[in-house]
């Protein structure tokens, strides 16, 4: 990727990784089982999955998880300060596209 960082040595003098992490995404919440309909109708709407794909049959509510956070969304602001990018793709645009890969690169 361009403008990866300059190699440099911390306080202890042990060298730095010279890679970045971003966290991505529009900057707002999204609710979960929300997300999961728009990925399911995404998939049959790209071929991924047939129109007729019982959902509900391979659902399985479970309560919250250790590691389960009640809600979550992307800061990108690193990602801005370093390149000037804002991402402003919606949830749904983001999973369509997605989609439409899935089913070209695996079918």
């Amino acid at each position: 990727m361009q403008g990866a960082p300059e190699k440099q040595n911390g306080e202890d003098g042990l060298p730095l990784p010279t890679y970045a992490v971003y966290n991505i995404g529009g900057g707002t919440p999204d609710n979960l089982l929300d997300y999961i309909s728009t990925l399911q109708e995404e998939l049959v709407n790209a071929g991924v999955l047939p129109a007729d794909y019982d959902f509900e049959d391979h659902r399985e509510l479970v309560g919250m998880q250790p590691g389960d956070v009640p809600v979550t969304y992307a800061d990108s602001k690193a990602l801005e300060d370093d390149y000037g990018f804002r991402p402003t793709i919606s949830i749904r645009e983001g999973l369509r596209k997605f989609a439409q890969w899935y089913a070209e690169y695996y079918k």
